[in-house]
């Protein structure tokens, strides 16, 4: 199986935190996962702030944003799977993936603004 890229907000507590335990339970099972942060972003042909916006997986050269790069990361954790099934169910992901778009990565990156306000 090809290796996955993730490219993740690593100054957000609860991104490194679900990123972590990703990572973790891949390397318990042999899945090849290349991990990147905010650092990276310019490897990735973005800036810090754009890719602090949203979580992204690279797979084949090709890049996946949003509810589709966590469903291809799921899709190869064992304990994940069932996710990555059911979010890709129609109505499901069409919810799932408005919830991430709309509320979850705009609330994280609100935050994201804040503890980047806080420091400066």
């Amino acid at each position: 199986m090809t290796q996955l890229r993730v490219l993740h907000n690593d100054t957000c507590p609860i991104c490194s935190r679900e990123v972590a335990a990703y990572d973790r339970l891949a390397q318990e099972t042999g899945v090849d996962l290349d991990i990147d942060g905010l650092d990276a972003a310019p490897d990735w042909g973005l800036d810090r702030d754009t890719a602090a916006r949203s979580f992204r997986v690279e797979q084949n050269g090709q890049r996946h944003e949003g509810l589709d790069a966590f469903r291809l990361l799921w899709a190869r954790l064992p304990g994940w799977r069932w996710l990555a099934w059911l979010t890709g169910l129609p109505g499901v992901h069409w919810l799932a993936d408005r919830a991430y778009r709309h509320i979850a990565a705009p609330a994280l990156y609100k935050m994201h603004l804040r503890r980047q306000a806080k420091r400066a």
